[in-house]
């Protein structure tokens, strides 16, 4: 039984928790929020909108108390970035893994992340694109983008208004993606040179997309979250796979798409060989006769 420990209840956060304590797998132990927050001192059922759960939510000023107290094994944040870096120091240094779903992240708070996974010897999942669905189009992309290299790259990414960062984090990472596999494939590209388009509107739970056009075609590719359980589905994986490991991983690593990549490779490699063997073994004759 994978005890866990979420932080941050905003309607993502609360989401996540209704999911979490659906598990027959993992045991929600213990809620945070903000410290100040109208949240804490209250049941975490009545915030998620669900039955009393006996989990009484604390602010994150008392996090290291509650992790003494309740010994989850993973803690799941959804809180903010500047919050989520207090939060992992003190689990960092407490040997507490971490699922870290927050974006907005400067590079030298990432570098940050790092660190305390060597100096500490826990273990960090970052992952502001926790779904899974948006990880398989990162893959896409970089696929696309190394065969497609005289193409033009647009990323698209809408977002309710509440969201401040701008673009997302997941749309950096997607530009990134476009990135490498133009770079793989010979082509000099600069860091940031990948347009990005920003929406912020309404309730939109979250769309991201790429725009790869030529003189004579264009592709795209896309996803859409419909509602906030698909990061939950996302933050299941990333707190079964970071259970009782070390070091810092990102979702890609969650989700093994490199392996799943190989795997592939090698299976066509495998299929064009035994298509050569088979065309070696007929004679002339008989394919006259084919």
């Amino acid at each position: 039984m994978i005890r866990v420990c979420l932080v941050g209840l905003g309607k993502t956060g609360s989401e996540v928790a209704k999911v979490l304590l659906a598990q027959d797998s993992m045991k929600l132990v213990a809620a945070v929020c903000s410290p100040g927050s109208s949240k804490s001192g209250r049941d975490l059922g009545e915030i998620a909108g669900c039955r009393d759960t006996g989990i009484i939510v604390e602010g994150a000023d008392r996090l290291e108390e509650m992790v003494f107290r309740t010994k989850p094994d993973v803690v799941v944040d959804f809180s903010k970035p500047e919050a989520t870096i207090r939060n992992a120091v003190v689990l960092s240094r407490m040997r507490v893994n971490m699922v870290v779903a927050t974006t907005g992240f400067s590079k030298f708070s990432l570098k940050r992340l790092v660190v305390l996974t060597k100096k500490h010897h826990n273990a960090i999942v970052y992952a502001p694109n926790i779904t899974l669905g948006v990880n398989v189009m990162m893959l896409l992309t970089n696929i696309a983008s190394s065969i497609l290299n005289n193409y033009d790259f647009q990323v698209n990414e809408e977002h309710h208004s509440r969201k401040k960062d701008i673009p997302s984090g997941t749309a950096l990472k997607i530009a990134g993606e476009i990135e490498k596999g133009l770079s793989a494939s010979g082509i000099d590209v600069l860091q940031g040179s990948i347009p990005i388009n920003a929406v912020r509107a309404g309730g939109i739970v979250g769309k991201h997309e790429v725009i790869i056009a030529g003189e004579e075609d264009m592709l795209e590719i896309s996803h859409q979250s419909f509602s906030r359980k698909a990061f939950a589905a996302g933050a299941l994986r990333a707190v079964k796979f970071i259970y009782r490991k070390s070091g810092y991983f990102e979702m890609s690593d969650v989700l093994n798409l490199g392996g799943i990549l190989a795997n592939y490779v090698e299976n066509d490699r495998n299929r064009i060989a035994k298509r050569g063997l088979y065309m070696n073994n007929i004679s002339d004759e008989q394919a006259e006769t084919i």
